[in-house]
């Protein structure tokens, strides 16, 4: 799964065979290539172990137009992936049953389609900061 466009709510997806920092460094390869030259690029991302492996923060270190910006540990909720995660998660994953890894990742595209089309809007915080009540 790659990133939410936190500005419109779409989902973006790529099926990957491994979660590890080569393929995160061609992800970052594939923006700094699409995103024009001169502007800056700031990723909010958690810290998961292809982010803070050491080949990618050596990749980088030297492309001074990424701003690198970690949410908390335990702060799923500023996750806009891990906020998709658990639509993602109501709506197939939780009652689906596959087959095979390629059936499971044809639903989640299919999953991912419909949303962007009829479904796509940014997450928006809703909560004020106020103590929670008690039950």
């Amino acid at each position: 799964m790659r990133p939410a466009n936190v500005h419109t709510g779409q989902v973006l997806t790529e099926r990957i065979d491994r979660n590890n920092a080569d393929t995160f460094i061609g992800f970052l390869r594939q923006l700094n290539e699409s995103i024009p030259a001169g502007t800056s690029i700031h990723l909010v991302m958690d810290n998961g172990s292809s982010h803070v492996a050491k080949k990618t923060k050596a990749w980088l270190a030297t492309r001074p137009r990424f701003n690198i910006h970690h949410t908390p540990e335990h702060a799923g909720w500023l996750n806009q992936v891990a906020l998709f995660f658990s639509t993602l998660t109501r709506r197939l994953l939780r009652r689906g049953q596959f087959a095979s890894r390629d059936e499971l990742a044809a639903a989640i595209d299919t999953v991912v389609l419909a949303y962007d089309e009829h479904d796509v809007k940014p997450y928006r915080r809703t909560y004020d900061g106020s103590p929670l009540k008690a039950a």
